[in-house]
């Protein structure tokens, strides 16, 4: 099945959240996998080669630079700022995200409840076909569940024709390589089957409203997600952003060694680990739904609704439940 979006930074990082127990103090120290120093090491690397090459000439060759600190100390001041900014609305971004997926569990769930509950004939039905209405029942919860996976797919841009496979008929399935939402396709398709069970007499006409006003919510909940992942931070205050901590870091080591000498690898090597390390942060967690280590635990999101979904059809033979491995939830 043809992948639903397009590849976004971080790729390369494996599909996953960082899940950490409590622990020591000194555990959260020590940890590198999932921080964000993969990301700055040779960035900080560079800083400190500089603070040493300077560091080298002022103290052999009595070179000076001829820089003050007060400069540094107001953009230094003004970067603080900015990245605190950036790293506030990428955060937001991050729980906003957070909550969607949390609205689409709750979304998915009612809707199974309803249909579980009022779909099927009507009081007053000559004839009831208890196994059409439990075929029914299972196709029905079944698209819901694929909704929640397309969804999924999509965000990721993850090829999901073996996933969708198990819940949607093979034709379905074929049909939606050639579309460019599969997940609202599969809530159209859910919509027409309700308008037949309707037509049959197994959902009543004010029962109708209510299951509408279920996908309706699906819907709602699937331009949420769609809002934040085509919409990112804009690119200029990013690059602004990337552009001032790299000129003001490995531009700081010439405006402090005249203060703190043989110090200034040291002093800023900490000063650039902190601006990085902030960078970073605030553009690993702006697309909460990618593959970096820290954005959200997607797969086990959607293996919870699938299980909870297909217990409430009495089904046994269910995946197992996703654990962090390492630490790291997928």
């Amino acid at each position: 099945m043809a992948t639903f979006a397009t590849p976004r930074r971080g790729d390369t990082f494996r599909l996953a959240m960082l899940v950490l127990p409590k622990a020591s103090w000194w555990r959260y120290v020590r940890r590198y996998s999932g921080s964000e120093l993969p990301r700055t090491k040779y960035r900080i690397a560079g800083v400190l080669l500089v603070g040493v090459l300077v560091t080298f000439l002022e103290e052999h060759h009595d070179w000076h630079p001829n820089l003050t600190s007060l400069p540094f100390t107001l953009v230094g001041v003004a970067l603080g700022i900015f990245l605190g900014f950036r790293n506030n609305a990428s955060y937001d971004r991050w729980w906003e995200g957070r909550k969607i997926w949390g609205s689409a569990t709750n979304g998915a769930r009612s809707l199974t409840r309803q249909i579980l509950t009022l779909v099927g004939p009507q009081p007053g039905a000559i004839e009831v076909d208890t196994a059409a209405v439990a075929r029914l029942h299972t196709e029905l919860v079944h698209r819901v569940i694929a909704w929640a996976h397309a969804l999924r797919l999509s965000l990721r841009a993850e090829d999901g024709a073996t996933t969708l496979a198990r819940l949607l008929p093979a034709e379905e399935v074929e049909r939606l390589t050639t579309q460019s939402n599969p997940a609202y396709a599969i809530t159209q398709g859910t919509a027409d089957r309700l308008r037949d069970a309707y037509a049959r007499g197994w959902v009543h006409p004010m029962h109708l409203v209510v299951l509408e006003q279920s996908l309706t919510s699906l819907t709602d909940v699937q331009g949420a997600a769609e809002r934040i992942q085509n919409t990112p931070i804009p690119f200029s205050y990013t690059t602004l952003i990337h552009r001032i901590t790299a000129v003001y870091c490995y531009a700081l080591p010439f405006g402090v060694v005249d203060t703190v000498g043989l110090f200034t690898p040291f002093v800023v090597g900490i000063v650039a680990y902190a601006f990085f390390g902030l960078d970073v942060i605030g553009e690993e967690i702006d697309m909460p739904f990618g593959k970096d280590p820290n954005d959200l635990p997607l797969n086990a999101i959607t293996r919870t609704i699938e299980i909870n979904l297909r217990q409430r059809l009495g089904e046994t033979d269910l995946p197992p439940m996703l654990v962090p491995i390492d630490d790291v939830l997928d």
